[in-house]
């Protein structure tokens, strides 16, 4: 049996949640992450953050899941927030002009998974 190609996990905390990827993002994975970001909204999460650190690939279609999730959340009165993209994905976005989807830019990749858990849980 084949190992997942991309893992999800979710943390929450009151109406804030973590998602943290691992993996690839592309066209067979994209409907994990979908799912996950809409579970979140449908949850009443407030805000979403979403740990990109161990994301190694993601295509046009998993950009385009985050930029339908924003505009979701946005319309529903939510945050999303992604969190230290892969340098090729921070790039991508960069031309695409998403940036607006970072949090964090890729320089602040020292902070660790658990500080930013730290954080969210004192609502930062």
């Amino acid at each position: 049996m084949p190992l997942p190609r991309l893992n999800v996990h979710r943390h929450d905390h009151t109406t804030r949640t973590l998602i943290i990827l691992s993996g690839e993002i592309d066209l067979a994975t994209a409907p994990l992450v979908r799912a996950a970001l809409a579970e979140c909204l449908n949850d009443g999460m407030g805000v979403t953050d979403v740990d990109l650190t161990a994301v190694t690939f993601c295509d046009a279609i998993g950009l385009n899941v985050f930029l339908t999730a924003s505009g979701r959340a946005t319309e529903a009165g939510a945050i999303l927030r992604l969190h230290h993209p892969p340098p090729i994905m921070a790039r991508i976005i960069e031309i695409t002009g998403s940036g607006f989807l970072v949090h964090e830019l890729p320089a602040g990749r020292t902070s660790s998974r658990r500080s930013l858990l730290r954080r969210l849980s004192r609502g930062r």
